[in-house]
C-alpha cells in the first residue's frame, strides 16, 4: 500500500469512526468540577459510606445564601450535563455518563425533595456535632493541620444553628425529637470531648479548643431549648410519598424496582432468612451459646487473627483477588474523646482515597452484656462484622474502588452497590464455607439476613407514609429481634434517609441476578472469582449499570429509561427557586435510551 493510499484509509477511517475527544473532555471536565464543589456543598450525614475528604480549611455553611448559591451552582452543572452528546460513547462511558446524571440527581433530591436542611432539625446536628465527629473518627496522631480543623468546626456552630433558625420551616415534630434526644447533656458530653482530646493535641490549639468548646456550648443549648418550644406545634407527618420515593429509586439510586416490588423481594427474603436460621438452630440444638470474649483486649487479638484467615480464605477459595497493596481492618478501644459522640454514626475510619496505606478502623467497647446488637455478635465472634464492614466487605471494597484508574468511578458513591456488596460479603462466605467451624455463628449471619430483609419494609413504609418511627423501631425489636435502642436508632436514621436501608437486600438480590446471569451467558468460559474482581473494583457503580456494561444486559437500563417524572413532582412557577422547576422538566436528559441498544459490552 503506497503512503498515498495509507493517508486516504486513516482518513475515511476517521470519518467513519469519530473519537469525539471533546465529548470526553467535557465529560470528565464536568465531574472533576462536580466533585470539587460537592466535596464542599455535600452535607454531612450519618451514613458512613458517604463521608468526604474535605478541602482544607472546610466548614459547614447552610445559611439561605449558601443555599441560594447552591441551587445555582447545580443549575449550571445539569445544563452542562444537558449538553453532552452520548450517541456516539461506548458503555462503559455511557456508564459514567449515567453516574454523572444520577450524582446531580442525589444532589438535587437532597436540595429540593428531601430538604433536610429546610425540614429536619438532626440535620443541623450532623453539620455541628457531626462535622466534629467526623474529624475525630482517623486514629491518632492528631497533626496540627487536623486539629485546626476541628477547632474551626467547633467555632462554626453558632452561625450554623443560627442558619438553622432561619431555614427551618415547620418541620415533622418525629424529627425534631430525634435531634432532641442527640442533644441531651450537649455541654457535659462537648466538655468531655475537649478534656480527652486536649492531650492529644499540640500546647497551641487546647486553649483555642477550650475557647471554641466555651462558644459551641451555648449555642447548641440554645437550639435545643428553641426546638423544644417549637415541638408542640410541628405536624407530625414525616413520609416523603410515593412519587418522591420512586424519583429516588429511578434517578438516584438507579434502582428499577416500584415500591411495591421491593416488598414482595423483602418479604421472601425475610421468609427464607427465618426459615434457613430455624434449620440452623435445630441443627445446633445440643450445642452451646457462644461466649463472649474475656476483655477488650481478647476481642481486639481475635479480630486480627481472623481478619487475616479471612484473606487467606479467599485467596485460597480462589473468590477474590486481594493485592498485597490492600492494608488491614483493625479493632481498637473506643477512644474516650469519641465516646460522648459515638451515636452520631458509625464508629469506624475506612481510610480515604488519599490515605490507602492506613489501615482501615474499626472502634469497640469492652465485652459486656449492655452492648447492642452488632457489637454484641462481634463480641462473640468477630467474623460477621469483618467480612461485612472490613475484608472482603466496605474497607476493602472502598480501597479497591478508590484505585479505580476512572477518576468518575473513584469519586461516585451510591450506597445501594457498597452495602449491597457488604450483604453479599456474608451470604456469600457462609456458603463458602468460612463458618463451617462455628454453627453458632452461622445463626448470626442468618439473623443479620433478616435484619436486613425488614429494613427494606421499614425503609418504604416509613417513606410512604404506613410508620412512623415509633411502629419501625418498634417492629424491628420485636422482629428481628434486636435490643430497642439500636431499634430505635435504625428507625430514626431510615425515616430521614429515605431509601439507605433497602441498599443491602436490594443492592444484594441485584449481584445475585449479576452472577446468574453472567453463569448462564459466559457457560464454560465462567469465572468467578473474575466477576468478583469487576464488581468490587466498580463497587461504588449501581448494580444495574454494573450488569449492562459487564454482560450487555440493559432490561434494567430500559426500565429505569421509562421513567418520566410526573408533573405532580415539578414545583410550580412561583415556587422557589426557579432553576428547580427547570430541572424536573429535563431531568430525563440526556436520553441514552435512542443512543445505545446496539452497543456492546466491553467484557464478556
Amino acid at each position: 500500500m503506497t503512503k498515498h493510499h495509507r493517508t486516504l484509509l486513516l482518513l475515511l477511517l476517521a470519518l467513519l469512526f469519530p473519537t469525539h475527544p471533546c465529548v470526553a473532555d467535557e465529560l470528565d471536565d464536568l465531574a472533576a468540577d462536580y466533585w470539587q464543589w460537592r466535596a464542599a456543598e455535600q452535607p454531612l450525614s450519618l451514613d458512613d459510606m458517604m463521608r468526604q475528604e474535605r478541602p482544607p480549611d472546610w466548614v459547614p455553611d447552610w445559611s439561605p445564601a449558601a443555599v441560594e448559591k447552591y441551587h445555582a451552582q447545580l443549575t449550571a452543572f445539569e445544563e452542562r450535563l444537558r449538553n453532552i452528546n452520548p450517541s456516539a460513547m461506548p458503555v462503559p462511558r455511557q456508564v459514567d455518563l449515567r453516574l454523572m446524571g444520577s450524582a446531580l440527581a442525589r444532589a438535587r433530591w437532597e436540595l429540593d425533595i428531601l430538604k433536610s436542611w429546610q425540614r429536619n432539625p438532626m440535620f443541623y446536628v450532623d453539620q455541628t456535632l457531626g462535622a466534629i465527629f467526623d474529624r475525630l473518627l482517623q486514629p491518632p496522631p492528631f497533626s496540627d493541620s487536623r486539629a485546626q480543623e476541628i477547632i474551626q468546626r467547633r467555632g462554626s456552630i453558632p452561625r450554623t444553628l443560627e442558619a438553622a433558625k432561619q431555614n427551618l420551616q415547620r418541620p415533622p415534630a418525629p424529627f425534631a425529637r430525634i435531634a432532641l434526644d442527640q442533644l441531651k447533656d450537649v455541654g457535659p458530653r462537648l466538655m468531655t470531648v475537649a478534656r480527652e482530646l486536649k492531650p492529644h493535641l499540640s500546647r497551641k490549639f487546647q486553649a483555642q479548643l477550650d475557647s471554641e468548646t466555651a462558644r459551641a456550648i451555648p449555642a447548641l443549648e440554645g437550639y435545643r431549648a428553641w426546638l423544644e418550644r417549637q415541638l408542640p406545634l410541628l405536624p407530625q407527618r414525616i413520609a416523603i410519598g410515593r412519587e418522591n420515593y420512586l424519583f429516588f429509586l429511578r434517578k438516584v439510586a438507579l434502582m428499577p424496582f416500584t415500591p411495591a416490588e421491593l416488598l414482595a423481594m423483602s418479604r421472601q427474603e425475610w421468609e427464607r432468612a427465618v426459615a434457613f436460621q430455624a434449620y440452623e438452630e435445630q441443627r445446633n440444638r445440643s450445642l452451646p451459646q457462644l461466649a463472649m470474649f474475656p476483655d477488650q483486649r481478647a476481642q481486639i487479638a481475635r479480630e486480627e487473627k481472623d481478619e487475616g484467615a479471612i484473606r487467606k480464605y479467599i485467596t485460597e477459595k480462589e473468590l477474590l483477588t486481594i493485592p498485597s497493596s490492600v492494608q488491614h481492618y483493625r479493632n481498637l478501644p473506643l477512644p474516650a474523646y469519641l465516646e460522648p459522640l459515638e451515636a452520631l454514626g458509625t464508629n469506624d475510619d475506612l481510610t480515604s482515597p488519599t490515605r490507602l496505606k492506613n489501615d482501615g478502623t474499626s472502634y469497640i467497647r469492652p465485652p459486656s452484656a449492655s452492648l447492642g446488637y452488632f457489637a454484641s455478635a462481634s463480641a462473640r465472634d468477630t467474623r460477621p462484622i469483618i467480612v461485612h464492614e472490613g475484608v472482603p466487605g466496605h474497607y476493602f471494597q472502598l480501597v479497591l474502588s478508590w484505585g479505580h484508574e476512572d477518576p468518575i468511578r473513584r469519586h461516585y458513591y451510591d450506597s445501594g452497590a457498597n452495602e449491597g456488596i457488604g450483604f453479599y460479603a456474608e451470604e456469600m462466605m457462609l456458603q463458602a464455607g468460612l463458618f463451617d467451624d462455628s454453627p453458632r455463628s452461622r445463626e448470626i449471619i442468618y439473623n443479620f439476613a433478616r435484619l436486613r430483609a425488614l429494613r427494606v419494609e421499614v425503609d418504604v413504609k416509613l417513606a410512604t407514609g404506613d410508620f412512623t418511627v415509633e411502629q419501625a423501631a418498634d417492629y424491628l425489636a420485636k422482629t428481628v429481634p434486636m435490643d430497642a435502642v439500636t431499634a430505635r436508632e435504625e428507625a430514626a436514621f431510615f425515616a430521614s434517609s429515605p431509601g439507605q436501608a433497602i441498599s443491602y437486600e436490594i443492592g444484594k438480590l441485584q449481584i445475585v441476578r449479576l452472577i446468574a446471569d453472567a453463569r448462564r451467558q459466559q457457560a464454560d468460559t465462567f469465572n468467578l472469582r473474575a466477576v468478583h474482581d469487576f464488581i468490587w473494583k466498580n463497587g461504588n457503580v449501581p448494580l444495574a449499570l454494573q450488569r449492562w456494561e459487564l454482560l450487555g444486559l440493559r432490561d434494567e437500563i430500559d426500565a429505569l429509561d421509562r421513567y418520566k417524572v410526573p408533573a405532580t413532582l415539578i414545583p410550580k412557577k412561583e415556587s422557589p427557586p426557579a432553576e428547580t422547576a427547570r430541572f424536573f422538566q429535563s431531568v430525563n436528559l440526556p436520553d441514552l435510551a435512542a443512543h445505545s441498544k446496539a452497543s456492546s459490552p466491553s467484557i464478556r
